[in-house]
């Protein structure tokens, strides 16, 4: 996604400057080409120096500098990005982009480039949420800006509130989107699900299972940047929201049915990674259960199959975890619950399955043809399946 692509990372004179740097970093080590752009007062927060050594590349600093790399034309720079990044940015080079001032390289460079340009506000709250700013970043939405956060959090005047810049991370998962919009998905909607549901006891106890929920969440990833619009319908998860997608929580199977055939109604995929239980009690305690009796017995009850019993003209993907017999048993499964591909995999396997990082798997589609995969990384097991679902779409629309 990122390998090959010139990001232009604009710093301003915030204290979150120092973020830049991570920034930077995240985006030379994925292969993106970084060009570094820093307004004068940004320099007084990190050096250029630190900046130029993460990214192998002369930071920018001065349209009339002597140095070659410096007086490189701020239109050259605009048109050699793929994506403009400012983060963090202040009020100040906000206001400055509205009103059309280009007075320093970095409102140069965006008032020149024709590449997506992402805005991620970093300031007190007060400055923030004056009506001014509040405006400012709504004329620069509708001209086709992206705006990433601010988050709610400490701030360097020591109290609380929005303003602070976003976390890294989403800064990240907002350039890997806008580059993705002509991906192969692009136009597509996509229903992925998560996480391990949780079945209550009492208000305190719950039946669950391993799911960490990470291959899922992979897959909704994958998809916003292949240009999917994805609707992640996670159970509990230890995992950070991703950006770009549109997170729906859930905890139990009946919730997830729901949540599932509400977001399906325009759906073009639903992808079911979500490690759903197979079983809920059949009365839930009102009181926390006390400790009275040496054992204690529950009368469980089947929970809702939610991919045999959701309807739609859309392609449905599941997910077989097995002990045993894992292909004949994912074959079966993809027969009786009408599946267009089903995903299946070894759970004994140390390697694979629930909580791991990676994933060895068999894809079987609806002919009943199995395609085994090398032990990958949940990411790459991600996009081979959607590199089926791809194709699957194409060939549904006639392509």
């Amino acid at each position: 996604m990122l390998t090959d692509k010139t990001v232009v990372l604009g710093i301003t004179g915030s204290i979150a400057a120092y973020k830049a740097a991570d920034i930077a970093s995240k985006l030379f080590q994925a292969g993106a080409k970084v060009r570094v752009v820093m307004t004068k007062s940004a320099t007084e927060f990190v050096t250029p120096l630190t900046l130029q050594s993460i990214t192998t590349n002369e930071v920018i600093t001065d349209m009339f500098a002597p140095t070659s790399e410096a007086r490189i034309s701020h239109v050259a720079l605009a048109e050699a990005a793929d994506v403009v990044v400012i983060a963090p940015a202040t009020a100040n080079i906000i206001a400055k982009l509205v009103a059309g001032i280009a007075d320093d390289m970095l409102t140069c460079t965006v008032l020149a480039t024709r590449a997506p340009v992402i805005v991620a506000p970093a300031m007190h709250s007060a400055m923030f949420q004056n009506p001014v700013t509040q405006d400012n970043l709504a004329k620069l939405k509708a001209r086709g800006f992206t705006i990433v956060g601010p988050d709610y959090g400490y701030l360097a005047s020591g109290g609380t509130g929005p303003g602070r810049l976003a976390d890294v991370e989403k800064i990240i998962g907002a350039i890997k989107q806008v580059l993705g919009r002509s991906g192969d998905l692009a136009g597509k909607r996509m229903v992925v699900t998560a996480g391990g549901t949780q079945e209550s006891i009492d208000p305190v106890r719950h039946i669950s299972n391993r799911s960490s929920g990470k291959m899922g969440y992979a897959i909704a990833e994958a998809a916003r940047d292949r240009g999917a619009t994805v609707s992640l319908i996670t159970a509990p998860a230890s995992l950070p929201e991703p950006a770009g997608i549109q997170v729906i929580p859930v905890r139990s199977a009946n919730e997830m049915k729901e949540a599932v055939a509400e977001a399906v109604a325009q759906a073009d995929a639903l992808i079911m990674a979500a490690a759903v239980a197979d079983y809920q009690p059949k009365s839930v305690a009102k009181a926390k259960i006390k400790k009275d009796t040496p054992s204690l017995t529950l009368e469980l009850i089947r929970t809702p199959d939610i991919l045999t019993e959701v309807q739609g003209n859309f392609l449905k993907v599941g997910f077989a975890a097995e002990s045993q017999d894992v292909v004949e048993n994912a074959r079966q499964k993809l027969e009786k619950k009408q599946l267009d591909l089903i995903v299946a995999n070894d759970i004994t396997d140390p390697s694979s399955g629930f909580g791991t990082d990676t994933n060895k798997v068999t894809l079987i589609d609806r002919n009943g043809k199995a395609e085994s995969l090398p032990l990958l990384t949940k990411r790459e097991v991600a996009d081979r399946i959607l590199d089926r679902v791809a194709r699957l779409l194409a060939k549904k629309a006639g392509r």
